[in-house]
């Protein structure tokens, strides 16, 4: 079954018409050639014009459409367009028998010729009426009663009627190719839904096969050749026997069918005329027979022992004893239950209490029958089947019933099991839509043709019911196997003219049936296995070379045996009941989920539904797979479940434009509008990352730690979104933007970060970081933290992302009331599959952020990667402060906040300024006098360059009569340059330069930036001391300087105080409290 369109072109112009088209478009090359391709953007190809359309945009060229020359590069003409759509074919992507001739030349595609009542009626009433029409139906409504029958069938064919009103709305909102219930699925409710309950389909398409084949093998050994049976009946063991029987001839009828379908599958789809016409006659036959029963009841004598039902396999005189020349004679029934066959002989002590009674087993439909079969007879396993109203005699005690010819009941009989068991029968409703690609007009004939199948259906199985209950006894209905009627079939008895034409009748439907299954199911494990969704059925797509599922066909041989070797049909149906309910539940749900999304695309020409009629008919699957069985229900969802998550965990993507995308999108309005536009509450808060990421200029990340330590940080909860700035104008950079965030991404799944990725392209890179800060996330669900990484190479001036930017970003960050954190030595920390087994997350915690620093480390080691490590939390204390009080403050602080960590509190007094931190002081503020003087020299040789520039330029153009105006004006503005006045300059700059050094060196350090960095450097000595082996130092982050003209040495500061610590993340609180005491 297809996924999607194959687009044929119609070729139907001539070789004439081509030469001419290859002449015009040599005519036009050159005007191709010359021709700008509009914005140069590249479209979207359109999946309905070919590639070779794409180069006929010149054919307009001089036309009335001029205006719209540039579009008609990559865009068709609607004229043209529409052309291809109504030519459409939608042959399966990948059937080596469809595309057998495209090499050469493609065939004119034939339009479908089936109408409604071919196409879809007939197919639905064939895949609907079958095998427990015939051999269950009976059972059930002696066993239920009328009334109850009534309401299982009802309740079935509701279900039914519901959930073809919902397939009939999705059938009719576009084309649906050949893919029935699993494409109509997979693109309303999307690829996850899709994949399970498509598996869930075939497997309840591959047990009906199984059904349908035991069934087959019950009519054969039970009503014509029960001689044929390999395991004779022993006593007490005939269920047993029987089902051994089935596993033996279903494991050979299923073989055989498997090479038939494997053969030739053509010779199945031609037989399934005959195989409808055996269903309409048989059912013809039973109408007859019940009219006939009106008039002239068959003669269908019963047996009964008191109100006991006798099998009449073993005798055939209903007395126990005859008269025959004056003289008494016992019976072959008197010696199956007394000892010897003298009239004196010990007896069952029942058979000598209760006399032998003969009725009729069909009264006819006038004889009042039905007021006895009104109600349930439901029993237990092993009982007899016992008439109600019959006069009896029970014994003393009861004897032991083995080895007598009653009829027994099988199973244990009650509502729920009979709804199991009945519910196949109304199966088969997606035929019509399987065959969509072969109608003439598939979005009339689907509704049309199920619901009318459907209603006719419902019908006969209601009819039915009452007709059964009317015409024949009740004993009669509960006997499963018509032992009491000599192993007739029980709706064979009520048929005109004979009871054989529902025999072979039923027979030939059943093995029709079952060959079907095998066809169909295949080809829909095919479909599943092509779509890509489900990566270890992929092998399943392959077939022969003409196309058919080779592959498939043995897995489904295979599944189907599983369903002959539980021998027992009463115990398949209710499997296969499951997982059609699931199927349709699902149909139900995506019609609900595409009503109630409004989506623009739902348009559906079926117009006679309504999202309540949808919820109806979920609801009621539901609640029929929970009455059918409730273990098998909660086994169906498990494997449903399982495939949904394997299909998200490691499916192919797809986007199809399915409902549930819809659904999330709706979901995620909702939820923006309903999120208050401003901070949470401080128990809900955390971390929203915006992490910031450099990238080369290949468009790679330079730093992919950074990735992972943003998911050990957020393990999958709240916000991430990654993002990069790339320098330039968007129209120039779109394709590198596209390719980065494709780039990042990639990186993304690999890292297992989950979140959103943005690129930004802006002419200053500056302006781009800013812009992320500013407006990434939407309403609510914006970020709340920046993560970024050290730059590393911050003194190199070269740098684009260079101490000034990441000084700004500090500033922008504070400004937006937002936290950062920076990582330095990002490279040094451990990838998502790393594990520590020891070592400590040490935290200094200087200045009250908010409580990040406390929150930080719980977060990472919820993380597998952090998990063994131990938290320890140091703070430093001046000279007036008590370090005792402070670490027994600080440790009930953290028992309220419920976080487990070692408390240390580090003295560190006030001491004179070591020459060390004087001399590092001293050469940073040389270093950052002699860059700006280096790039004064810089932009002042930048500058004459410029003016010479202008000066030769200048001279060019200007005109002959106005050479000397232009050289005085030049001269006013220092622009006439001699060779003395060039060496002039030249010794002038020469001096200034040196007299600006030479003060360089003899400077002297601000005090301020002595004392800055003397608290670095002792910081740093205390750190290094307690923390150099830690795994992670997370560090108070200083904030820049309030006068611009020191950020340089800010870097300077953070430098030394991070020096000689191998990971450390700095982290900047946003000005708010992130951690209470409080629950």
């Amino acid at each position: 079954m297809p996924t999607n369109f194959t687009v044929v072109p119609v070729e139907a112009q001539g070789e004439e018409r081509q030469r001419d088209g290859r002449q015009r478009e040599e005519e036009n090359e050159g005007d191709e050639r010359d021709r700008g391709t509009g914005d140069g953007i590249a479209r979207e190809s359109s999946p309905f014009i070919s590639s070779a359309e794409l180069g006929r945009g010149n054919m307009y060229d001089g036309k009335n459409m001029a205006l719209f020359e540039e579009e008609m590069d990559s865009n068709p003409m609607v004229s043209s367009l529409l052309n291809k759509l109504a030519n459409y074919t939608n042959l399966t992507q990948g059937v080596v028998e469809h595309e057998a001739d495209e090499d050469s030349k493609r065939k004119e595609v034939k339009g479908p010729q089936m109408g409604t009542f071919i196409g879809v009626y007939l197919p639905c009433l064939q895949n609907i009426l079958g095998v427990i029409l015939f051999l269950r139906l009976t059972w059930i409504v002696g066993t239920a009663g009328v009334l109850e029958s009534f309401i299982i069938v009802f309740m079935c064919c509701a279900c039914t009627m519901l959930t073809a009103i919902s397939m009939s709305a999705i059938a009719t909102n576009g084309v649906v190719p050949a893919g029935g219930s699993y494409y109509m699925i997979s693109r309303s409710l999307g690829p996850e839904f899709g994949g399970a309950v498509g598996l869930c389909f075939y497997l309840g398409t591959t047990f009906a096969g199984a059904m349908y084949i035991l069934g087959t093998i019950e009519i054969l050994l039970t009503y014509i050749s029960p001689s044929a049976a390999i395991f004779k009946v022993a006593d007490g063991e005939e269920t047993e026997t029987m089902l051994n029987n089935m596993r033996v001839y279903g494991t050979c009828i299923i073989i055989l069918m498997a090479i038939v379908v494997f053969v030739g599958v053509k010779y199945v789809n031609k037989l399934a005329l005959v195989f409808l016409a055996c269903v309409i006659l048989s059912i013809l036959a039973i109408y007859a027979g019940v009219i006939k029963t009106a008039f002239d009841p068959p003669d269908f004598p019963i047996c009964l022992l008191g109100n006991r039902t006798l099998s009449k396999r073993s005798f055939d005189v209903c007395a126990k004893f005859t008269e025959s020349n004056n003289e008494t004679k016992t019976t072959p029934l008197w010696r199956l239950f007394c000892d010897s066959s003298l009239l004196n002989a010990t007896c069952d002590e029942y058979f000598s209490l209760n006399n032998v009674t003969e009725i009729q087993g069909i009264p006819g439909i006038r004889s009042g029958v039905l007021t006895d079969n009104l109600w349930s007879a439901y029993s237990e396993k092993g009982s007899v089947v016992e008439k109600k109203d019959q006069p009896s005699v029970a014994g003393s005690e009861e004897s032991k019933m083995g080895g007598l010819p009653y009829v027994f009941t099988d199973i244990m009989t009650y509502f729920t099991m009979l709804v199991g068991i009945y519910f196949p029968s109304v199966t088969g409703i997606m035929a019509g839509s399987n065959r969509s690609g072969d109608l003439k007009d598939a979005q009339k004939s689907i509704p049309t043709g199920t619901i009318l199948a459907i209603s006719t259906t419902s019908f006969i199985y209601l009819s039915c019911i009452v007709l059964f209950g009317a015409c024949i006894e009740g004993v009669i209905l509960r006997d499963k196997f018509g032992e009491a009627v000599n192993g007739n079939l029980v709706v064979g008895t009520l048929a005109w003219p004979s009871p054989w034409v529902i025999v072979i009748g039923s027979f030939f439907s059943t093995c029709g049936a079952g060959l079907q299954s095998l066809t169909g199911a295949p080809r829909l494990l095919q479909a599943i296995a092509r779509d890509g969704i489900v990566p270890f059925i992929q092998i399943f797509g392959h077939g022969k070379a003409n196309g058919e599922p080779t592959w498939a066909l043995l897995l489904t041989a295979g599944i189907c045996e599983i369903g002959i070797l539980i021998a027992s049909l009463d115990s398949v149906a209710p499997i296969l009941s499951m997982f059609f309910l699931m199927c349709y539940m699902f149909v139900n749900l995506a019609c609900a989920v595409q009503t109630l999304l409004r989506t623009p695309n739902w348009r559906p020409r079926f117009k006679y539904y309504h999202w309540t009629l949808s919820f109806l008919g979920m609801s009621l699957c539901l609640a029929l797979m929970f009455i059918c069985s409730w273990y098998y229900a909660l086994i169906a969802m498990l494997i449903a479940g399982c495939i949904y998550k394997y299909i998200e965990y490691r499916g192919a993507e797809k986007e199809w434009g399915d409902g549930i995308r819809g659904l999330s999108l709706n979901a995620a309005r909702y939820a923006l509008l309903r999120v208050e536009d401003g901070p949470p509450h401080t128990k809900n808060w955390r971390p929203q990352l915006l992490v910031l990421l450099n990238l080369d200029n290949e468009q790679l990340v330079k730093h992919p730690r950074l990735l992972s330590f943003t998911s050990q940080l957020k393990a999958g909860k709240g916000l991430t979104i990654v993002g990069s700035v790339l320098q330039g104008i968007y129209l120039d950079k779109c394709v590198e933007t596209q390719k980065a965030e494709e780039n990042v991404k990639a990186l993304m799944g690999v890292e297992k970060t989950k979140g959103f990725c943005q690129i930004v392209a802006s002419p200053n890179f500056r302006d781009g970081i800013s812009y992320l800060i500013q407006s990434a996330g939407l309403g609510g669900m914006k970020h709340n933290t920046v993560l970024m990484a050290w730059p590393q190479s911050w003194k190199q001036t070269e740098n684009r992302f260079s101490w000034k930017n990441f000084v700004d970003t500090v500033r922008e960050t504070t400004a937006a009331q937002q936290a950062l954190l920076v990582a330095k030595n990002i490279d040094l920390f451990p990838t998502n599959q790393e594990r520590f087994t020891e070592g400590n997350i040490d935290v200094w915690w200087i200045v009250h952020d908010g409580g990040m620093l406390m929150l930080l480390p719980f977060l990472l080691r919820q993380h597998k990667v952090w998990r063994k490590c131990k938290m320890r939390i140091f703070t430093v204390a001046q000279m007036d402060d008590n370090s005792i009080q402070m670490k027994k403050d600080l440790q009930m602080f953290l028992y309220h906040l419920r976080l487990n960590a070692q408390v240390e509190v580090v003295e560190m007094f006030e001491n004179d300024i070591s020459a060390f931190t004087y001399e590092k002081t001293l050469m940073m503020e040389q270093r950052s006098q002699m860059l700006k003087q280096m790039q004064l020299s810089k932009n002042e040789r930048e500058r004459e360059a410029q003016l010479i520039h202008d000066k030769n330029t200048a001279s060019r153009s200007a005109l002959a009569v106005e050479a000397s105006v232009a050289a005085a004006a030049l001269e006013k503005v220092q622009m006439t340059w001699t060779k003395e006045k060039f060496v002039a300059e030249k010794h002038k700059n020469k001096d200034s330069n040196a007299s600006g050094f030479k003060d360089i060196f003899n400077m002297k350090p601000n005090q301020s930036n002595v004392r800055r960095m003397h608290t670095a450097v002792k910081l740093n000595g205390v750190v290094l001391n307690k923390s150099q082996h830690a795994q992670l130092v997370l560090l108070n982050m200083p904030g820049p300087p309030k006068n611009r003209k020191g950020d340089e040495n800010y870097m300077e500061f953070l430098e030394v105080l991070t020096e000689g610590l191998d990971r450390v993340l700095l982290v900047r609180g946003s000005g708010r409290e992130v951690i209470t005491i409080y629950s």
